[in-house]
């Protein structure tokens, strides 16, 4: 195929995939749309069958890891932790909108870090409603921060978002190094997004609640808590020693899930389903139709436009384009594109893409997977929401966060080093 025609082709086909993951025509998954289009793309030389084989290669752990997050995530719901956290939430914000806010960013913050953004969106969302509805308060700035969060508050470690894991393995570095590069954008991006809220939610957050007795708290799952923190313990080590955490997180989410087998709260299919087998196959192909577009010519035209070097404007410039791109084509595929454009630069400039793909879908519904699924969830609760609203709401928080978050990674950069 000569190049214009596959240009043209790979584009459409990508453009085919995202249509169909945002508007999932007959609430089809999105694997049904996205493996043709790589199948097309594959046989009718879009992509040459070496690119393709690579990069599922390159996917191949990633996917792996994230199904065993998936299904971490989903047995800590199981054991009861999510309920245990709306108990903790109810309680601590006494009737008062603003407090119920402040828990909602705390926990978010936590989950999303620890157990991936998905945890939050699928399982905490519905926590977050239940209890606003409970104590009369409004449930749109609580539901607002938990799709802002699932983005903005997965910055902190390599496991935190798809995104994370592949930078991770583009940037050379290891699980603590990370982390501890990424700890202050992640503390200064989710206070930043903390004050916008407040302001921008201040009529909704000042009006009257009720405080009710809840009763006796649910009792931690102490037994799910260890099992992460272990988990958590595993990945340092594993990195330490060259392992890949996979196996750690494939180990934690294997403990739990024979523990709800065992104790007949689940089955072997459910553990199946709580991989989300459709989704893996939908990023694995997504993978190689954003391989056919790279190949056709978008990797030439990105590399002319991106900044090179780690100073802070370069590095600002670097996460403006990311999340532009981010919005334009969705966050996965962007950062499929930019990674192999901002790696030679150095580990700077992987974060600095990081934190533009993960801020800024922010501004859009079609920005993240995790925004599009957070959407679907609260129409489910017969909850509406406002499109001009979401916007607005994102173009303030959006570049206050992105821009204080860059700041705070050229001075890690400098103060931890790379």
């Amino acid at each position: 195929m000569n190049t214009p025609l596959a240009e043209a082709l790979s584009v459409v086909l990508l453009v085919a995939v995202l249509a169909g993951a945002v508007v999932r025509p007959f609430k089809l998954p999105e694997a049904v749309w996205a493996v043709p289009a790589a199948g097309i793309a594959i046989l009718t030389g879009a992509i040459s069958l070496d690119h393709a084989r690579a990069e599922v290669e390159r996917l191949g752990p990633v996917v792996g890891f994230l199904a065993a997050v998936l299904v971490l995530a989903h047995f800590c719901d199981v054991e009861g932790l999510f309920q245990a956290c709306g108990a903790w939430m109810a309680r601590w914000a006494a009737g008062r909108p603003g407090r119920l806010l402040t828990a909602v960013f705390a926990l978010a913050s936590v989950i999303t870090a620890v157990l991936s953004l998905d945890a939050t969106v699928v399982l905490l969302t519905p926590v977050v409603f239940a209890t606003a509805a409970r104590m009369g308060a409004r449930p749109k700035p609580h539901l607002y921060a938990c799709t802002h969060l699932s983005n903005t508050a997965s910055l902190l470690l390599p496991v935190s978002n798809l995104t994370n894991l592949l930078a991770f393995g583009a940037a050379g570095l290891s699980f603590t190094r990370f982390a501890a590069l990424m700890a202050l954008p992640w503390l200064v991006a989710v206070a930043a997004e903390y004050a916008v809220f407040r302001r921008f939610f201040r009529h909704d957050l000042d009006a009257g609640a009720t405080e009710e007795d809840h009763g006796e708290p649910p009792k931690l799952p102490l037994f799910a808590l260890v099992t992460v923190a272990c988990t958590l313990a595993g990945f340092v080590v594993a990195s330490a020693f060259g392992v890949d955490p996979a196996w750690s997180a494939a180990a934690g989410a294997l403990v739990l899930a024979v523990r709800g087998i065992l104790r007949r709260r689940a089955t072997p299919l459910t553990v199946v389903r709580a991989a989300a087998p459709s989704f893996l196959a939908f990023v694995l192909a997504l993978g190689v139709v954003v391989r056919a577009v790279v190949d056709n010519g978008l990797a030439s035209a990105l590399g002319q436009v991106i900044p090179g070097g780690t100073g802070l404007p370069a590095l600002l410039g670097v996460a403006a384009l990311a999340a532009v791109l981010a919005n334009l084509i969705n966050n996965l595929p962007a950062v499929l594109v930019l990674l192999p454009l901002a790696a030679p630069s150095g580990p700077g400039a992987v974060l600095a893409v990081l934190l533009g793909v993960n801020i800024g879908p922010n501004l859009t519904y079609a920005g993240s997977l995790a925004t599009l699924l957070w959407r679907r969830i609260v129409h489910q609760h017969d909850h509406g929401v406002d499109l001009k609203e979401f916007t607005r709401l994102g173009a303030i928080a959006v570049p206050t966060a992105l821009a204080a978050a860059v700041v705070a990674l050229w001075a890690s950069l400098h103060v931890v080093g790379t």
